[in-house]
Formats: C-alpha cells, structure tokens, sequence
C-alpha cells in the first residue's frame, strides 16, 4: 500500500517547499501539486512530491489522523507505511 503523508510548508523556493513532518524536514518536489502553496499551508506528499495542497478547513482532522497512525503501536499496515515513510524522511 502507498500513502501519502501531510506536512507544513516551512518555505518555498521555485519548485521546492521545505516541508516540516512531525519535526523532520525534508525537500519536497511541487511539480505535481494542483495548486500554489506558501509557507504554513499543509501538503499531502508521497515520495517526495507533494500531491495536493490540504485546505484549511481538512487540516485538523487530518492530522488527527496521522497522528494517531505514528502514535499506533501495533503493526497495522497504515501505520507502518506513514512510521516508513517519515523514517525515509529522517535519513535524507
């Protein structure tokens, strides 16, 4: 399964957010995102591209969401896409 994961833009430049998850940054592609972001919007990524930009009024219960997945201590297969996907994060 591929999920993709939210973070907030800390900055952009041209073509790259400096996008913040959980504390982890990490360089995100915009070329496939469906509409300019600024810094402090939130973006689902995947892979290192952000998908689409999160609107304002979806941002709370999403990252609610999320952040009961990396908090799961179980081995659910969501869980353990979002906990692999900021890992590959950290290593970047």
């Amino acid at each position: 399964m591929c999920l993709g994961v939210p973070g907030r833009v800390v900055a952009v430049d041209g073509p790259v957010a400096h996008v913040d998850f959980w504390g982890v940054s990490r360089r995100i592609l915009l070329d496939t995102v469906d509409e300019p972001v600024v810094p402090g919007d939130y973006v689902l990524t995947h892979v290192g591209y952000a998908i689409r930009r999160i609107p304002a009024s979806e941002i709370g219960e999403t990252l609610e969401f999320y952040d009961s997945l990396v908090r799961e201590e179980q081995a659910d297969l969501m869980s353990r896409d979002v906990k692999e996907e900021l890992g590959a994060a950290q290593q970047s």
